[in-house]
């Protein structure tokens, strides 16, 4: 049988039926899947049994996969394999985080709209996000469709923000928290990197923005004024109309497009309910600017 694809929305987000991610895959139900990525964006799987294994094998056919940040950090005992993002809140001995861990500090970032790895100088292409447990209230995730949110700019905005080309760090969106514990180590890995603020992309061919809680300075702009173009292309892409909300269930996979999505999680009370939950991300082909045919200098 082949798999169903169900819209969410005519253009995005749909949920996918009748495919097993955990057994090898068919060529056939894996060009259906990429054919639905590519026109959603966002994918939801119901009732999908991973262990981490299968989970990282289902994301090998996507591309690479990359390592969690929570490595550069030498004194970080990982719970889970370094090719997955430990978003949940629970500790090497699976107990609920301490409100003051500096784990804890460190993820309440995710609650802010951004871009994984718009940080790292070869973005994330890709997401995949497993619900192994879930509070029984809150901490649903929101998607933003970037694609959308660049159609409905003003001609004028899409011109004046053509070409342009933003600085991205996993320290600005954390200092907009308050949060400032990074060692050296983590300071030289998380120095800022360029990308686009507008990119085509490769196989759909749609124009999206592309920003992210991550980024700060815009190159050639005054700091004030680069904030403020930020904060205005932020709120116009997270209105209700681009918007999808999604309440996680159990065993729940959610994969989506970094490149033309962002996304944050909503707050649950993370002191009482466990939230055991593990993201395989895939990386981009190459830098956005090199994407788009800008040549731009590290600084």
């Amino acid at each position: 049988m082949a798999i169903t694809v169900q819209p969410i929305t005519e253009s995005f987000a749909a949920e996918i039926g009748d495919v097993d991610l955990a057994r090898p895959i068919a060529a056939d139900d894996l060009a259906a899947i990429r054919a639905a990525f590519t026109r959603y964006a966002v994918l939801v799987f119901p009732d999908q049994h991973f262990d981490d294994d299968s989970q990282l094998d289902f994301a090998r056919h996507f591309g690479p996969l990359e390592t969690t940040v929570f490595k550069a950090r030498k004194d970080h005992k990982l719970r889970l394999h370094e090719n997955l993002a430990d978003v949940g809140n629970l500790d090497v001995e699976n107990r609920i985080l301490e409100t003051n861990d500096r784990q804890r500090l460190y993820n309440l970032g995710n609650r802010l709209w951004h871009t994984d790895s718009s940080f790292k100088r070869v973005p994330a292409y890709c997401s995949m996000l497993h619900a192994r447990s879930i509070p029984p209230i809150g901490g649903q995730t929101e998607f933003a469709d970037m694609r959308a949110a660049y159609d409905a700019l003003p001609e004028e905005t899409k011109r004046r923000i053509a070409g342009l080309v933003a600085e991205h760090s996993i320290m600005t969106s954390r200092a907009r928290l308050g949060f400032s514990d990074f060692d050296e180590g983590e300071r030289e890995a998380f120095k800022p990197v360029p990308q686009v603020l507008v990119r085509r992309l490769q196989d759909s061919g749609r124009m999206s923005l592309y920003i992210a809680s991550h980024a700060g300075a815009i190159r050639g702009m005054a700091d004030g004024e680069a904030r403020a173009l930020l904060d205005e292309l932020t709120r116009h892409a997270t209105q209700r109309q681009f918007v999808y909300s999604h309440r996680w269930r159990v065993h729940d996979l959610v994969i989506w497009d970094d490149r033309c999505t962002m996304h944050r999680g909503m707050e649950f009370d993370d002191q009482r309910y466990a939230r055991d939950m593990r993201r395989a991300t895939v990386a981009d082909v190459a830098p956005t600017c090199e994407q788009m045919g800008l040549a731009v200098a590290a600084e």
